[in-house]
This record gives C-alpha cells, structure tokens and sequence, in this order.
C-alpha cells in the first residue's frame, strides 16, 4: 500500500512538472534553423571558448525569434553554402552579414533591414595604402575576395586583374596577403575594420581613400515565397526596433 501511494505520488508531480513545462512554451512555439557563419566577426562567428556560433546577428535572430514566440538554433554554414542551404530547406532563414541585392532577390527574400550602410572596403599590406580609391588602382594585379559574396561578382565583372583568388574567410585572405600573395582584399568593411581594430588580422590595413562600391542593408533572408515566415521576422524586427532592443544588439558589438 505504501509502494503504490509512492507511485502515486511520483505520478502526480511529474503530470504537474509537465503541465508546467506545457504552461511554459508558448502556443505554436517553433524551432527556427538559422544558417550563420563562422568566420564574420563580429557578426557571426565561431567562440572557440564556447564552441557556439555567436555575434550581432546571432543575437538578432535569437530576440527576433523570440519575439515571434518561437527559438531559433543556430547551425554554422560556410557563407557560400548559405543560400544553397536554405533553398534546399536544409535551414529556415539566414542571419548573417549578407547584402541586400537585386540579384539575391531573385532567389531569396529579404526582411525589413537590421542594419544599413553596409558596404565594401579594401585592405592592403600595411604601409601600403597609398593612393588606392578603386579597383582602376589596382588593374594588373592580385586581387582576393571571399567566395560567395557580391564583391566575386564585382571584381570578375570588371575585370583587368592579373587573378582573383577566393577564400572562405576574411582571416584567410588577410593571411596570404600580409605574406605578399595577393596585392589586396576586396571585403566587407565593417567586419575588416572591427578585425582589424582588435588584432584579429595582422600585417594588414584598410586603404584609407578607397570608396565603396556598394553600400546595402543588412536583413534576415528567408526561401523565397515563404510568406508567412517573412511576416513572422519582420513582425519580429519591428518589436525590437520599437522596444530599443536592436540598437542595445548593435551597441553591444560596437559597430
């Protein structure tokens, strides 16, 4: 008799932990996959300490998600693999330092932006900055760009370049170019301005006089048709624009 109260017992409190649990998670709640990449400092990037892929726009996809009432998790993808990831429904969305263009739009949807004026810079081997404003400067020589961004389309498309290599992080083409391998870097400037501010990239500097070629926004992209997750992310921005929670993101990662 005593065995069976205690079995009793034991059943009921785990049915009210469960009911608490239920109670806890909100109604329709979702898992949201969110394809981000490892090497985008200080937008996405791997914390070795941690072994989690953190950064501004893994904070953003966290507060956005949970301000839709779901949970995001986070998966690291190279970025070139991001859009082939999520058209091959391998993730939901991506929140990563991807520019806004015509040409992606075609593919994929863009939300409302998290961040504007996002654009391209050029590092060279420091002490070497002299006089480089465009790509005309650097005609006949080595040019490196990381592979699946908007600036491989830019340097092919104007060509004159001796060759362009490709790289899969930033770290890797700053890397051979401070050993003399290529003559510059054609990258995304706020995540080789912040490296670069704190040592992350060595031997290497960002041209002073060069002007960006395309400025864009930054957004959360979606498969393109998914209608109802746009809506879900965008009704997401605008509780973290509104709440000031996003300019906290932005302030914590001093971009």
């Amino acid at each position: 008799m005593a065995r069976t109260t205690h079995f009793i017992q034991f059943a009921a409190a785990s049915l009210c932990m469960a009911a608490g649990l239920l109670a806890a998670a909100p109604a329709g709640a979702e898992t949201l996959k969110v394809g981000a990449t490892s090497t985008g400092i200080p937008f996405t990037f791997l914390d070795v300490k941690t072994g989690k892929i953190e950064g501004m726009m893994v904070d953003v996809a966290n507060a956005v998600a949970k301000a839709s009432g779901d949970q995001a998790e986070i998966t690291q993808t190279v970025f070139s693999a991001l859009i082939p990831s999520l058209t091959t429904k391998k993730i939901d969305f991506i929140s990563a330092a991807m520019i806004q263009t015509p040409a992606r739009a075609e593919v994929v949807d863009f939300t409302d932006p998290v961040y504007d004026k996002y654009g391209d810079g050029l590092i060279v081997k420091q002490g070497e900055t002299a006089d480089i404003k465009s790509l005309d400067d650097l005609q006949g020589k080595t040019l490196g760009v990381q592979a699946g961004t908007v600036y491989y389309n830019i340097a092919t498309k104007k060509g004159g370049f001796k060759a362009i290599r490709t790289y899969d992080s930033i770290a890797d083409m700053a890397r051979d170019l401070a050993l003399g391998r290529i003559d510059a870097g054609l990258g995304d400037k706020p995540i080789m301005a912040y490296q670069i501010k704190t040592g992350n990239l060595k031997g290497v500097e960002l041209a002073p006089h060069y002007v960006s070629i395309q400025v864009g926004h930054i957004s959360l992209v979606v498969r393109k048709g998914d209608a109802k997750l746009l809506k879900t992310l965008n009704a997401g921005i605008a509780k973290i624009k509104a709440n000031g929670d996003l300019d906290k993101i932005i302030a914590k990662w001093g971009i």
